[in-house]
């Protein structure tokens, strides 16, 4: 039996452009850029200089709040540039620019870590130190979660659902690396004192269940959950309904479930600080989307230029006239190539759209799709139409913060509302009168 939601859509996955690509190791580019901008969180304070020269591993960059993760070398070489830079994430960003020696001199401080009379804070130090973030897309400092968990949560959750379509970056980790993952839940576990964890993933990855299966721990300390394949089902609280019937209260966090969720690469970035010292300093991420000649999985440092795995992948097949990074459910649009992998890269998509990106008239045509499908149970036509009213008072009824905003009623809605989007706005206006 494979285990759900309420709500939730299910289109076209498109997943099998690259779910039967093994991943490539995508060269290193003659230069990085690493924006100090990678993770939730406050921007990180460069700690080298122009003209420095820095080895893989070596920290470059310190955090300087406490919600934010240092940033690593991820080649040796040397500095030739901190300056602003453009950002995936829109605008330009202070960034360190590494020139590639192409030698991979290792940092001294990359060695593999004996942790066996370490405490679990000790242990959750070092994951800061090494500026581990979630892998999932929304890139939030991995050793927050942890600490936030200790004493507090009795469940570990990895998720490894994928849900978005055309995104097959963790099927492919699951197939070819799931001993990392496995290695990796079962550290996550000792920090938390804890003696189980599930293993969700979606039942389109099916051909990883044997493999997964075969490395299991004998105890039964991890089990694996096959989840029905529907969107937004790797979202944490749509995830932590699935496997645990628990429900996320309105405002809080996963922990106030008795939860903690980590996404499956993220379980293998701590493995691999543990085992080899490496710090966060790759992503696998899929590259895909109809403009793409040859779509793949690759493995890519951190800082590589975008516009080189396009290239990698045979460039377009025509102009693009959308470019994603991440799904197309939550992805962000970019607006160049030339910006850098971050933290929270797992895609890099393409489209020629055939038909109009812009809808003259969109309207509600009260056909009630967008609140059978929301998975937050929430009334997205009413937040949108109070917010445009400029109505906040009656917007704010409707609990539009409790939106995840996956994109199901944008996709959902036959009048083509920007419904999302809407509720963003929504969601601004909220947090700066609060703030205010």
């Amino acid at each position: 039996m494979s285990h759900t939601f309420q709500g939730g859509v299910h289109p076209d996955d498109s997943k099998s452009l690259t779910n039967q690509k093994p991943i490539e190791q995508l060269p290193p580019p003659e230069q990085v850029i690493l924006p100090m901008s990678m993770h939730i969180g406050a921007p990180c304070k460069p700690i080298v200089a122009v003209g420095d020269h820095v080895c893989l591993g070596q920290r470059i960059a310190e955090a300087a709040a406490p919600v934010s993760a240092p940033i690593h070398a991820t080649v040796s070489g040397t500095v030739k540039a901190i300056a602003p830079m453009d950002h995936p994430g829109g605008g330009k960003m202070l960034s360190v620019v590494i020139e590639n020696d192409f030698q991979d001199t290792l940092d001294p401080s990359v060695h593999p870590i004996d942790d066996s009379g370490m405490t679990p804070e000790e242990m959750i130090e070092c994951i800061k130190n090494a500026g581990i973030v979630g892998h999932g897309g929304a890139a939030f400092p991995t050793h927050i979660k942890l600490s936030s968990a200790l004493g507090k949560v009795d469940t570990v959750i990895i998720n490894a659902a994928e849900c978005e379509p055309y995104l097959t970056s963790d099927h492919r980790i699951l197939l070819e690396q799931p001993g990392d993952v496995l290695a990796g839940i079962r550290i996550i576990l000792r920090i938390l004192g804890l003696k189980k964890a599930l293993l969700g993933v979606e039942v389109n990855k099916e051909n990883a269940f044997a493999g997964i299966q075969a490395l299991l721990p004998s105890d039964g300390s991890i089990e694996l959950v096959p989840l029905a394949t529907k969107y937004p089902q790797g979202a944490e609280k749509q995830l932590i309904k699935s496997l645990t019937s628990r429900e996320v209260p309105s405002g809080k966090l996963p922990a106030d479930a008795g939860c903690a969720v980590f996404n499956a690469d993220t379980a293998g970035a701590i493995y691999r600080l543990f085992s080899k010292g490496l710090p966060m300093y790759r992503r696998i991420v899929t590259v895909s989307g109809p403009a793409i000649a040859l779509p793949r999985n690759l493995e890519v440092r951190i800082g590589t230029p975008i516009k080189n795995l396009i290239d990698f992948c045979g460039g377009f097949t025509e102009p693009p006239t959308k470019l994603l990074m991440g799904g197309p459910m939550m992805g962000v649009a970019l607006y160049t190539d030339e910006a850098p992998i971050i933290k929270g890269t797992n895609g890099i998509l393409a489209f020629a759209e055939k038909e109009p990106l812009h809808i003259s008239d969109p309207r509600c045509i009260r056909c009630g799709r967008c609140v059978e499908s929301c998975p937050m149970q929430l009334v997205p036509t009413y937040i949108y139409q109070a917010v445009m009213a400029d109505k906040m008072d009656d917007c704010q009824r409707y609990n539009p913060l409790d939106c995840i905003e996956c994109g199901v009623c944008s996709y959902i809605c036959p009048g083509k509302l920007p419904l999302t989007q809407g509720i963003r706005t929504a969601k601004a206006r909220i947090l700066a009168q609060r703030k205010k």
